[in-house]
């Protein structure tokens, strides 16, 4: 990037606005559910090529919201703000432009098509791409997931907790994305399963596929993570690098569950409250 862009990239920062070499941006979204519902409240995200990039927060903060919006999945949102894709504004594109433009959606809870085998739940998520370059796809996810080449046949349903967040994510990547949003990918899963999934998602990063990973798991995200933002109530509260945002106090004691010690008398202190900064 030339010295003037980087000059122009760092005025927009300054006044709040997005940098241009962001390959996605979300920029004040507001967000409702009906009219009078306010989910979204300003949320600024940016992700770079080849990051990964955390947004945490407790249940009902907005982080489901927020990667629905990017989708596209809720009609007429956001109601202020911009979604944009390779500096390009979405807001009005619908879903399957969005992924015909790079961006795939792994859903909270898999969501895999039980009643389909593996290998049918995979040309699912390849439906932009044309016959040549399914087969290429599909190699590709049987290469980073080779237990679905082994249940290729195998009905969907009967896969395993950790099998079918596998399939998922194939799925997903059968469409090639550019960006791959992310909805709470540890969810019931066992420690080690979520620690090889965990692995497999920084191959995807190093191959240069960002990654915006939506989780309650702070601990696990931030390990993965460059950068990470903390949603709650529909705002950002902070956002720093991994290492700043592990070593904030808030951040330990009320999302990887690091309390104070007891004070020298004997007593538990009174549980501070938060100072988001």
């Amino acid at each position: 990037m030339s010295l003037a862009a980087k000059t122009q990239d760092s005025a927009r920062e300054a006044n709040g606005e997005p940098s241009a070499e962001q390959l996605l941006v979300c920029h004040n979204l507001e967000v409702f559910y009906g009219k009078y519902l306010q989910v979204l409240r300003g949320v600024s995200v940016s992700v770079g090529q080849g990051n990964v990039v955390a947004v945490l927060g407790p249940n009902g903060a907005g982080k489901t919201t927020l990667i629905r919006t990017i989708m596209g999945l809720i009609d007429d949102q956001p109601e202020r703000g911009e979604v944009r894709l390779d500096s390009a504004i979405i807001n009005d594109w619908d879903t399957g432009r969005r992924v015909q433009a790079g961006v795939a959606c792994v859903p909270e809870g898999r969501e895999v098509f039980g009643e389909l085998t593996v290998r049918e739940n995979l040309v699912m998520g390849a439906w932009v791409g044309s016959g040549g370059e399914i087969s290429g796809n599909l190699d590709r996810v049987y290469g980073h997931f080779p237990i679905l080449a082994e249940r290729e046949k195998q009905d969907a349903g009967t896969l395993s907790g950790g099998e079918q967040q596998m399939l998922a994510i194939g799925r997903a990547l059968m469409s090639r994305p550019k960006v791959l949003l992310l909805d709470e990918p540890s969810l019931g899963l066992a420690p080690l399963i979520v620690e090889s999934i965990f692995g497999i998602l920084r191959q995807l990063a190093e191959g240069g596929i960002s990654l915006l990973l939506v989780e309650q798991n702070a601990r696990v995200a931030l390990a993965l993570a460059e950068t990470g933002y903390i949603l709650e109530s529909g705002r950002i509260v902070m956002h720093g690098t991994s290492k700043e945002l592990l070593e904030n106090p808030d951040v330990q004691e009320f999302y990887l569950g690091v309390k104070e010690a007891d004070s020298i008398k004997g007593y538990r202190r009174y549980k501070r409250r938060r100072r988001w900064g």
